[in-house]
């Protein structure tokens, strides 16, 4: 039962307007903005900020010569596909980005929801992103869904079944950005060949350090600096 709530318990929300405590980390006025929406692996649960996936995205591509802002984060751990929706909602958030990422899914897997359900809410979260994006698609990309299963919380479970069970969402979440137009970087292999090495997790067992958390922000560079230059 610890486990269990070690998994939902919320730990971090940052609204857009709480940004510049984020931004802090830059010492220049960027010329680009960047939105990440999610859940606990957006937030980088048990681990620093500057070790959030996100966070070390946007300094490699400051690395690469491109101006912008450490991003800012409309997450919360245990969030599922709806959870997300409604509290975007409540933000009252107006504002466009630049560049806006999606990672999505795992609490909907965790919970038994069903895969229908997951492809109509993430839909529709899409289309929020693109709206963040001012209706760009182009500027929008999606994280897949990292597979709990080779964590060490997982010891004991049925780690074939949460596997199939990712997948499954994650090949819906492709679908739906092909159809949608946005990109998607699958960082699901990185997570699974993190098993076995505790170096990969953080402090809890369940979620990621900063030395994976890197490995996905390297994985999306290329994709997130074609976004910003086309």
């Amino acid at each position: 039962m610890h486990k269990l709530l070690v998994f939902f318990a919320p730990l971090l929300l940052i609204w857009p307007h709480d940004v510049a405590d984020v931004s802090q980390m830059t010492d220049h006025v960027a010329n680009y903005s960047f939105l990440s929406l999610g859940d606990s692996y957006t937030i980088g649960e048990s681990v620093g900020e500057a070790d959030r996936w996100s966070v070390q995205l946007a300094g490699l591509l400051r690395k690469e010569g491109i101006s912008i802002d450490n991003p800012a984060i409309i997450a919360r751990t245990g969030w599922t596909t709806a959870e997300l929706q409604d509290a975007i909602k409540a933000s009252g958030n107006q504002k466009t980005y630049s560049l806006v990422s999606l990672l999505i899914g795992v609490n909907n897997q965790y919970r038994g929801q069903s895969a229908d359900r997951y492809r109509t809410e993430f839909r529709t979260l899409l289309q929020t992103a693109i709206h963040f994006a001012g209706g760009k698609a182009s500027h929008v990309f999606v994280l897949s869904i990292p597979d709990w299963g080779a964590s060490p919380f997982a010891t004991g479970r049925d780690k074939a079944k949460i596997a199939q069970e990712i997948d499954l969402f994650n090949t819906i979440g492709k679908e739906e950005c092909q159809k949608a137009h946005v990109a998607f970087v699958d960082i699901t292999p990185l997570t699974r060949s993190a098993a076995g090495d505790v170096t990969q997790f953080a402090s809890d067992g369940l979620h990621y350090s900063g030395k994976q958390m890197k490995q996905w922000a390297e994985q999306a560079l290329p994709v997130a600096k074609k976004l910003m230059t086309q």
